[in-house]
């Protein structure tokens, strides 16, 4: 049973299990987020553009059945937009953090520098 515990233990110490915690709720609470930008954004206006939200009315007939086309080709719509969603607040929220008014040269700026001020020396 000892050995349990603490076999246990490691495995909960190893790796960054909190955060990955913490970032699997944010990720469940973000979700609804992008699935309203998606449905009461972008969706709209692909109907207001379209008629209609989605491609669903596209059918093949084969025999006695049907291939739903408009099914695949709205799956795979509904992906794209909701990737190009995530990207531009992933965009939006890294062009925010960057904006640190407090941040000093960046390394590669201050490298530069050293660089320069070495050679005026030795010239």
């Amino acid at each position: 049973m000892k050995n349990m515990v603490s076999e246990f233990k490691e495995f909960i110490n190893r790796g960054n299990l909190v955060e990955l915690s913490i970032a699997f709720v944010l990720a469940l609470f973000f979700a609804p987020i992008v699935t309203s930008i998606v449905n009461g954004v972008v969706l709209n206006l692909i109907a207001a553009i379209f008629g209609q939200p989605d491609f669903s009315s596209i059918v093949i007939d084969v025999g006695d059945s049907q291939l739903l086309i408009g099914d695949v080709l709205t799956a795979i719509l509904n992906f794209l937009i909701v990737a190009f969603v995530c990207f531009l607040i992933i965009k939006a929220y890294n062009h925010f953090k960057d904006e640190d008014p407090e941040a000093g040269p960046s390394e590669v700026d201050l490298l530069v520098e050293i660089r320069d001020e070495l050679r005026g020396r030795s010239s």
